[in-house]
């Protein structure tokens, strides 16, 4: 196996996004819009500013901005041997570009692209394989943040809980205790009510509208070590979003944690 980092990668999309330029450059490009649907940002918004992504516990994503030209064009690196536990020099940084196309009838195209340099291990290339699977629902978050709440900071709320099983059983354990249906239609969701917007290989997105409006994502994924974690990511947009996240964390905390998986 080469112990170069001439091995390369890369991941090229486009999404179709409601609003003009400057909104979406608002929603991708500042620490305030990008925590609104992806997650946690810290960003110095000039080419050379630092950036912070907060993937979870102990989990940062660090790196800096490398092209700055609102509200078009935005480049920044991450250091993802590090986010991987690898040694800093044993991979390039990963790129990751962003271009914003303004199109007729109040829309943008956002073309992503993201790339990199390895050795050829093989925990390289599953970790692209899952990239784009594991990043595009974040997109439709994006296209429901700029539909309604464009320019909103967002509260965060998160909880989840762990099993042991299976990741398919636990999604439809899940998916059933929450009575989700297809999209397009009305949901409860513990005295939250919304629409189901998508529903994926176990995920689903939900428009929340009372008694806080927001985006939630529910899902469910295995790991490494077998076991399977079932998990809510809401991003809620209310002067009372922060007291509502308070009491509503633990509550769904508990409910996910008491979810009945066959073995």
């Amino acid at each position: 196996m080469s112990t170069t980092t001439d091995v390369p990668y890369r991941l090229e999309f486009s999404v179709e996004v409601p609003g003009t330029e400057e909104q979406v450059w608002q929603a991708i490009a500042t620490a305030r819009g990008m925590s609104a649907w992806f997650a946690p940002t810290e960003l110095e918004e000039r080419e050379g500013g630092a950036l912070r992504f907060v993937m979870g516990p102990d989990m940062d994503s660090v790196g800096h901005v490398v092209r700055w030209d609102p509200p078009r064009r935005l480049v920044y690196e991450e250091d993802w041997a590090a986010l991987m536990g690898q040694e800093p020099d044993a991979l390039s940084p990963l790129t990751s570009e962003f271009v914003v196309e303004a199109r007729s009838g109040g829309t943008c195209v956002v073309r992503v692209t993201s790339s990199g340099f390895g050795t050829g291990a093989d925990w390289e290339q599953e970790w692209w394989a899952t990239l784009q699977p594991g990043w595009m629902p974040f997109f439709d978050n994006l296209r429901l943040y700029l539909a309604h709440f464009p320019g909103q900071e967002a509260t965060p709320m998160e909880a989840s809980a762990t099993h042991a099983g299976d990741a398919d059983a636990l999604w439809a354990a899940m998916r059933g205790g929450l009575r989700l249906g297809e999209e397009g239609t009305a949901v409860d969701l513990r005295g939250a009510t919304g629409t189901v917007e998508r529903v994926g290989e176990r995920q689903a997105l939900v428009r929340l509208t009372a008694p806080v409006p927001g985006i939630l994502n529910a899902y469910a994924w295995a790991d490494d070590t077998g076991e399977v974690t079932a998990g809510v990511r809401a991003y809620l947009f209310s002067p009372d979003a922060a007291g509502y996240a308070q009491r509503e964390e633990p509550a769904w905390r508990a409910w996910l944690d008491g979810l009945t998986v066959p073995v």
